[in-house]
């Protein structure tokens, strides 16, 4: 026992003294019998000794490490996946409250235990009350939560009974930094009795904007032996496509969907199995994906170093491209005094700027989505123009190809600000072009590699034999040049066969920065059109297609960042990049976001500035029922509007909760095995609170417990003032 209020001993000596002597001051002149004045003396020192030690707050100290102190949280998963029924037993959620109750009570007499559900959330709750509703289960949010709540106070350990699934928004890999044993309960069934579900679900980039985009899906069927899979397919609702699928239980299935999105509005597409007598999870067989429009026409800019059939052909197969705006200059010759001359066809808006061969602004570049230079040699450009289009693709995002054996002549690009953006390594090469005629052996056949039988770019087939077959099949080129192998993440798309039969780059692709670069090393592919016959598209589909796969990624000014598909119910994080026309970041902008919900209605948010360097602003967004959200942003300056964005997004495409539902043992066992726990399926309960008891303590601080509040210290004041007053009367003091 020690005083709450701490004085040096001299202090407790002079306040027991000065209580005794006005207890003695009281009675000293009294006139009664020297018994009677002792006992009233006494009685008046204990009075006030006693209620100077309340002043003084005796407390009795019990340290932290006393095992009643201690506290055991026991965290339970009140998500929907906890609905299952495993095996045709018991819900899970059945079997945790089960488990918990047991552990509540075996605990309660060393330990207190307190109950906690974790799903969206984390709070308090009583087991009887706990429904499988929540959303989610956000299992490292929880830990996260309750190891703060408890900080400061003395934590036994820490109990999680869960089927381990953790399907919240946060990076359920980063180690939770949880200070004391977990030991985690796994409920459920480590593989799936009876169970169909589709498994993943993607759209490629359209491969033409108006004709189809790859629709992949996965399915698995656990249960039900080798009877096939039913998928259906359809876009906003309307059937596109059955397909049936054999199977082998337990194994995943994948096949491909070709479909033709619209154009002006985005395109939900659903694929659903159908839910089978004695499933245990229903929830599982469908999943979607949008498919959003392409938007707006992207601008080309078509640089030809002299006329000639190849800039002709490019030219009109790029103009009767509906998606595309094509700008073109080409190099005529020279004036008397030497200087170049241009023959240019662009819109009025952009004429004046492309005067001089090529933009000499970043504003007047970057106001394109990608750039051809088409035989030209690197002399042609100033070292400002060069940067500016190294700036062009990895800044602005642009797409940047270069064609044509001038193009790649001696050094060609290598060694100028453009010589990392290329796919390829032009100073690691023959500087020589292979010409292909009757009197030489080279073959400059195309052939599409592994790579690019599937690339979005080169794919022109329904299938990747089919675009092998089509370009196999095209007429030889008149030459090829050697452009260097691939570097380091780039992709060789397409191949030609060199002198003595070396395959040679013929397409070459990269990401570079925020945009894309690629190469093509052949000279005179109009020969793939004038060489085929009139109604044989082939050449047309193929220039098309690179050139929109180069413009599609570019960025606008103001842009939406992709948002994925947010589960419903959630609130995730919407980033908005501004820049200015030069693609500079702009950090004094107002931007404000608008969510258009599925049902009409539209809520506005401020986006507030995230990361200065980059001109990144962030607004959280909350997505409430399924559907398909438009988020739009507009940023203004000064009064002056900088450019709005558009995005559509799909929340609920996925169930994350009831995707692959089975029990997810190597989540808790890693909790358990990286926090000194022990991990224990529901029938072993009884094996946790042993080792609660010898487990390692975080100690709180010490616990002070008051000794003056009760009844019997108001009894003892109550009855010494009794007796004293008895006394008095006694003595003809009353």
């Amino acid at each position: 026992m020690r005083f709450a209020v701490a004085l040096p001993w001299w202090g407790y000596a002079l306040v027991c003294a000065g209580a005794i002597g006005l207890a003695v001051s009281t009675y000293a002149a009294a006139r009664v019998p020297t018994r009677a004045r002792a006992g009233l003396m006494a009685l008046r020192a204990l009075t006030l000794l006693l209620l100077v030690a309340a002043v003084l707050r005796p407390v009795r100290v019990l340290p932290a490490s006393a095992a009643r102190n201690r506290v055991v949280p026991i965290l339970v998963d009140v998500s929907r996946s906890m609905r299952v029924a495993d095996a045709a037993g018991p819900a899970r959620m059945q079997r945790a409250r089960s488990a918990a109750g047991e552990l509540v009570a075996a605990l309660e007499r060393s330990f207190r235990t307190e109950v906690w559900a974790f799903g969206d959330g984390v709070a308090r709750a009583e087991l009887d009350d706990m429904q499988a509703s929540a959303g989610r289960s956000d299992l490292t949010g929880a830990l996260k939560a309750v190891t703060d709540h408890y900080r400061g106070r003395t934590l036994g350990g820490i109990v999680v009974v869960s089927d381990g699934g953790d399907t919240s928004s946060r990076d359920a890999s980063a180690a939770v930094p949880v200070p004391v044993p977990v030991f985690t309960v796994g409920v459920g069934e480590p593989r799936m009795t009876r169970d169909r579900e589709v498994v993943a679900m993607s759209a490629g980039e359209p491969r033409l904007a108006d004709s189809t985009v790859e629709v992949q899906v996965s399915a698995l069927s656990t249960g039900f032996g080798a009877q096939a899979l039913e998928l259906t397919l359809t876009a906003n609702g309307r059937p596109v496509d059955v397909r049936r699928l054999p199977v082998i239980d337990g194994a995943p299935v994948s096949t491909v969907f070709t479909v033709s999105p619209d154009p002006a509005t985005p395109t939900v597409y659903r694929v659903e199995v159908p839910v089978a007598p004695g499933e245990v999870a229903a929830e599982n067989n469908t999943r979607s994906v949008l498919v959003e429009p392409p938007g707006r026409r992207r601008r080309v800019l078509l640089i030809e170093g002299a006329p000639g059939y190849e800039h002709t052909f490019l030219k009109r197969a790029l103009a009767r491209d509906s998606s595309l705006d094509v700008d073109s200059v080409i190099r005529k010759g020279l004036t008397d005094d030497g200087r170049p001359t241009f023959f240019v066809q662009a819109a009025a808006s952009r004429a004046e700027v492309l005067a001089a061969g090529f933009p000499t602004t970043r504003s007047g570049l970057f106001a394109y989505d990608a750039v051809v230079f088409g035989n030209v040699e690197a002399a042609f450009f100033s070292p400002e123009q060069l940067e500016a289009t190294a700036a062009f693709v990895s800044d602005r995002g642009g797409g940047l190809l270069v064609l044509g054996g001038r193009s790649f002549e001696r050094e060609g690009l290598a060694r100028t600000a453009l010589d990392e953006v290329l796919p390829v390594d032009m100073s690691d090469r023959r500087a020589t072009v292979a010409r292909a005629s009757n009197d030489t052996p080279v073959a400059a056949a195309a052939q599409l590699t592994s790579d690019g039988a599937d690339h979005p770019a080169t794919r022109i087939g329904a299938t990747a034999d089919e675009s092998r077959r089509r370009w196999a099949a095209l007429p030889s080129l008149a030459s090829v040049s050697a452009v260097g192998g691939p570097r380091p993440g780039a992709l060789v798309l397409a191949t030609t066969q060199g002198p003595g039969g070396e395959a040679r780059t013929l397409v070459a692709v990269q990401r570079y920065g925020q945009g894309r670069a690629m190469v093509f090393a052949g000279e005179a592919s109009w020969r793939w059109r004038m060489m085929l016959p009139a109604a044989d598209t082939t050449y047309d589909t193929i220039w098309r297609q690179l050139t929109r796969w180069l413009a599609r990624g570019t960025l606008n000014a103001v842009s939406v960042a992709s948002i994925g598909s947010p589960s419903p119910g959630t609130t995730e994080p919407v980033s908005v990049l501004v820049r200015d026309r030069d693609f500079a970041p702009v950090r004094d902008a107002e931007v404000q976001v608008r969510v258009a919900w599925p049902g009409g209605e539209e809520r506005r948010i401020t986006a507030v500035l995230l990361d200065a360097a980059d001109g990144r602003y962030a607004a959280s967004v909350a997505f409430g029922d399924a559907g398909v959200y438009r988020v739009t942003a507009e940023a203004r300056r000064g009064g002056e509007s900088l450019g709005t964005a558009e995005r559509a997004v799909l929340a609920g495409g996925a169930d994350p909760e009831m995707a692959d539902p089975r029990l997810n043992e190597p989540v808790l066992q890693r909790l358990a095995i990286e926090s000194g726990g022990l991990y224990v399926r529901p029938a072993d309960v009884a094996r946790i609170p042993p080792l609660l008891q010898s487990a390692r303590v975080v100690d709180g601080p010490p616990e002070f417990r008051d000794l003056w509040h009760g009844a019997w210290s108001l009894l003892a004041v109550i009855a010494l003032l009794a007796a004293e007053w008895g006394v008095r009367r006694r003595v003809g003091l009353a």
